[in-house]
């Protein structure tokens, strides 16, 4: 049975390589003919692919990503307050955030345009540095502008002290996020679902420092304490500001949401099992 209505347009946002996706785009755009579905282009794709540029992602019922986690969290971020929900087939290294295999393409967005997925609400977090506001779809890092140096961290949350760490740098991870940069470093993944963010330190010269899972409504503060070496912010990896010896962030889930569209047996925990215990 259906669970959402039928599609009517879309718009298409693609691998960053063009080659990477081969003939998908032809065979979405065949699919889409043979299911009523029209085909928007926001202007960067379009130029990508020799097409024609009118789409808005804002207007469209769903946004259908060739591509992998990198493409999906980008696509994501793109529809931040239009409620669009997003949907990926894969062709990435990882793709957990994609519900359809490659393979699959055409018996999946024959499902998908016919109005047979599930749309999973994700939270994003606010990140707050002198006086500036940025949404992270992903994730907030901070970490030491040198490489090979360690920064010393004082960290709060909720405004309780919780002392300071020296390290490479600290993630501040939403549940989408939790499968990336958060995850390779030992940090905890948070399943669909949960209101929350992760805190997990890179590199920490302690045998104390443990990932935590905070809960909206608690801040986590970020001070750079270190004398002599700046601290880089980074916001879904691109970087926005530096820390000075006792300049801080601020890492709060926010009031924006993503929406992950995905097949109703897609859950979480099918990709979970696909994709890292297989």
């Amino acid at each position: 049975m259906p669970s959402a209505e039928p599609v009517r347009t879309a718009a298409v946002v693609t691998h960053g390589q063009p080659e990477a996706i081969g003939e998908a785009l032809e065979r979405l755009e065949k699919i889409a003919a043979g299911s009523g579905v029209e085909l928007v282009y926001p202007q960067d794709e379009a130029e990508k692919h020799d097409r024609e540029g009118d789409g808005d992602l804002a207007a469209a019922d769903l946004v259908v990503v060739l591509g992998g986690d990198g493409t999906m969290l980008r696509a994501l971020k793109r529809t931040l307050g239009t409620r669009t929900p997003v949907i990926g087939v894969n062709y990435g290294a990882v793709g957990f955030l994609t519900s359809i295999p490659a393979g699959d393409l055409e018996g999946g967005l024959e499902r998908v345009f016919s109005g047979d997925y599930v749309v999973a609400e994700l939270p994003t977090l606010e990140a707050e540095s002198g006086g500036e506001r940025l949404v992270a779809v992903n994730d907030v890092v901070v970490a030491s502008s040198i490489v090979g140096r360690m920064i010393e961290l004082g960290w709060a949350i909720g405004g309780e002290d919780l002392g300071e760490l020296a390290c490479d740098g600290v993630i501040c991870s939403t549940p989408s996020g939790s499968t990336g940069y958060n995850l390779s470093n030992g940090g905890p993944v948070l399943v669909w679902g949960l209101d929350a963010q992760t805190v997990t330190f890179i590199a920490a010269h302690s045998l104390h420092a443990r990932p935590l899972v905070v809960p909206r409504g608690r801040d986590v503060e970020i001070e750079n304490r270190t004398p002599d070496v700046p601290a880089q912010v980074l916001v879904d990896g691109a970087p926005v500001t530096q820390l000075a010896r006792g300049e801080r962030v601020v890492a709060r889930l926010g009031e924006q949401r993503t929406f992950l569209a995905h097949l109703p047996e897609a859950t979480f925990f099918h990709r979970y099992r696909e994709t890292f215990a297989s």
